[in-house]
C-alpha cells in the first residue's frame, strides 16, 4: 500500500504544480503562452496523463491478471466510444495505442485486440447496452485496488494520448471510478 500512497502523492504534486503555474486568475504566467483559454486544464491533464503512464509502467510486473486485461480493454473501448460513436480511424488509433502500451505487452496482442473490438462492436450496435456491459467488465477489477487504479490509469493514458481529455471521456472515467469504488478526485476528475 505504501507504493500507492507514494504514487498518489506524486500525481497530486504534479497536479498542484501544474495548477500553480497558472496565476491567480487562472491565466498562464507571462511568456508561457497558455493565455488561460482553450482546453480546460490541458496542461495539468497532460502532466497527469504523463505521470499516470509512468506509474503504470512501474507496475508492469504486477499487472498480469486476466481481470486487469479484460477490464482495461473494456476501459479502452469505453474511452474510444465515449461520445457514442467510434469511427474506423479512431478505432485503429486506440488499437495501436493498446498494442504499443508497455504494460499491455504482458498479454498476447490478439487477446487484447479481440477483447477491445468486442466491446467497441457492442457499443456500436447498442451504445447503452454495450456501455453497461463494459462497465460490468471493469467492475470485476475492483477486487484488487492496484488493478482497479491501473484500469483507470490505462483509460486516462488512452484518453489523453492526443493531449486532450474530452468531457465525454472524463465522464466515462468518472463512471469507471464509481464502479471500481475509487474516488474520482484521486484522478483529478
Amino acid at each position: 500500500m505504501a507504493m500507492w500512497d507514494r504514487i498518489k502523492d506524486q500525481a497530486k504534486g504534479l497536479q498542484q504544480q501544474a495548477q500553480g503555474t497558472r496565476g491567480p486568475g487562472g491565466h498562464g504566467q507571462p511568456g508561457t503562452g497558455s493565455g488561460g483559454r482553450g482546453r480546460s486544464g490541458g496542461g495539468s491533464k497532460a502532466q497527469l496523463v504523463s505521470a499516470l503512464k509512468t506509474q503504470l509502467t512501474s507496475l508492469k510486473t504486477e499487472l498480469k491478471s486476466g481481470a486487469y486485461r479484460d477490464a482495461s480493454m473494456a476501459m479502452c473501448a469505453l474511452v474510444a466510444a465515449a461520445d457514442g460513436n467510434v469511427d474506423p480511424a479512431e478505432r485503429q488509433h486506440v488499437e495501436s495505442l493498446i498494442l504499443n502500451n508497455d504494460v499491455l505487452q504482458n498479454f498476447p496482442s490478439e487477446q487484447l485486440r479481440q477483447r477491445f473490438n468486442k466491446h467497441v462492436d457492442q457499443m456500436s450496435f447498442n451504445f447503452q447496452q454495450g456501455k453497461a456491459e463494459a462497465l460490468q467488465e471493469i467492475a470485476k477489477a475492483a477486487k484488487k485496488p492496484t488493478e482497479a487504479r491501473a484500469v483507470v490509469q490505462t483509460g486516462f493514458v488512452v484518453a489523453g494520448a492526443d493531449g486532450y481529455i474530452a468531457p465525454a471521456e472524463e465522464q466515462v472515467l468518472r463512471e469507471a471510478c464509481q464502479v471500481l469504488g475509487l474516488p474520482a478526485q484521486e484522478f483529478g476528475l
